[in-house]
Parts: C-alpha cells; structure tokens; sequence
C-alpha cells in the first residue's frame, strides 16, 4: 500500500524554452508514434536495443526531468525505471547521480518498498552527503526508516537534513514528528511552526501541530492542580491541628471521659 505522508522529490532543472524533444531512441530505432506507444515499456522492451545507444547521445539530466513528470502523475514503476536509466548513464558518483538515487528512492517510499528506498537514499549520500540533494536524502531516509521500525536513528537524521538544509519544510516536519513520538512536544512545536513559515501547510503538519499543542496544554493543566493541591496541603493541616489538639486533651482527661459517659 503506497503511503500517504508527503515525500521530497528533487525539484529538477526543468526543460529548455523552447523544449527540444528528447528521445532515448536512436533514429534506426524510431517508430511512427501514432502507431505505438515510444513510451509503452512493452513496445520500448521490443523496438529499443540500448546496446545500440550512444551513451554520449543520452542526457541523464533529461531522464531524471522525466522521472519526475512521471512521478507527478503517480506513475511510480515508469519513474523508478527512469531514474534508474538516468544513473546507469551519469557519469558515477555525479551531481546527477546522487539526484537520480534520491528521487528512486522516493517512488520506492510512494510505493510502499522502504527497503529499496533506504538503499537509494543512502546510496545518494554515499556520493554526496553533503550536497545539493543530501538534506532531501536525509529526510526521506528518516521516514523511510521509521516506517521499518526503526526508533533511533530516524531522529538524527532529521536533525542532520535540518542542519543541511534549514530552508527545507519536509525537515522541520520531519524533526517535529519524531520529537512528538519521543514526548518532546514543545519543540515539536517549533519544528512544526517552521515548516508552515517555510511554506508546508497541508492538513498533516497542522494536525500533528494541534496533537502536540494538545499535549502541553494537558500537561500546563496537570502542573496546575499539582500545584493548587500542593498549596492547599498546609492548610489543610493547620485546619486539621486544632481539632487533633482537642481530641488528644479529651483523651487525656477523665472527667471529659466519665461525663461523656
């Protein structure tokens, strides 16, 4: 089941204007596109031979470009296989690459394949844990480990993607998410806070706001009546001596003891 919490993809560098067409095929590859599908993976899988593709010729930048368009119309199997195409043709260990491996690892997390996901995203950071596209790698791994049961590690991660990228709202939710399941509600707080003033204000991150916002008011509530209970003590017993003065001398005298007879 794909889930629902909202992932980062990269933003992508977006095609030229105007946008010259781009094709993985070579031309003694081409097909009349009204005839069949260039972008049926079945009719690629048969018309294409990639051993005949001049590496040279193919731009993994566009490819990642394509990933995306593809991701943004919840076609996650097409946008996997497009990042994958993408790092077989960068140059290894590329700026291009590390993109190409984060946003796989998205589409594997929107598809539910957080295994696979934890292995793209910490590939990206092996070739760049620091870059452009490490805060997003970052993030996503910490969900991404969460989902699989990891309680530690998810934290250090968004505090490591926040202090990469302080500007990037799916880290501060990220951080405000984990710190309200380890009770640290008051931050999570702020966490949440900024990720809405950097621009994330979706129902999620404001529910998640309201439900750490509702714990600290119970517990300011609690830390009241303790307080007000804890007051009234002394009173109590200042109340309470007089009348264990009076029931002492009753005991101690036997005349009151004889009359109450």
């Amino acid at each position: 089941m794909a889930s629902t919490r909202r992932h980062r993809y990269s933003e992508g560098q977006g095609f030229g204007d105007p946008y010259d067409g781009f094709d993985l095929d070579p031309p003694t590859y081409r097909v009349n596109g009204r005839l069949v599908d260039p972008a049926d993976d079945h009719a690629l899988a048969e018309l294409v031979d990639e051993a005949g593709i001049d590496p040279e010729a193919v731009d993994p930048a566009a490819l990642v470009e394509v990933g995306l368009a593809y991701a943004a119309i919840e076609e996650y199997e097409q946008a996997i296989d497009s990042f994958g195409r993408a790092v077989a043709y960068a140059d290894e260990d590329s700026p291009t690459a590390c993109e190409a491996w984060v946003n796989r690892g998205v589409a594997h997390a929107q598809l539910g394949e957080y295994d696979e996901a934890v292995g793209a995203y910490r590939e990206a950071l092996r070739i760049d844990d620091d870059g452009e596209h490490a805060a997003a790698a970052e993030t996503n791994l910490a969900y991404a480990l969460w989902e699989l049961g990891d309680s530690s590690e998810p934290l250090d991660r968004a505090e490591r993607a926040v202090e990469l990228d302080p500007r990037l709202p799916q880290a501060w939710y990220n951080r405000g998410f984990f710190l309200a399941e380890r009770g640290l509600h008051e931050e999570a707080v702020r966490c949440f806070d900024a990720a809405i003033a950097l621009g994330m204000r979706d129902a999620s991150v404001r529910g998640e706001r309201e439900r750490s916002a509702a714990f600290l008011e119970d517990a300011v509530e609690s830390e009241t009546e303790a307080r007000e209970s804890a007051a009234a003590a002394p009173e109590r017993a200042r109340d309470a001596e007089p009348e264990a003065r009076e029931a002492a001398a009753d005991a101690a005298d036997p005349d009151v003891r004889e009359r109450g007879e």
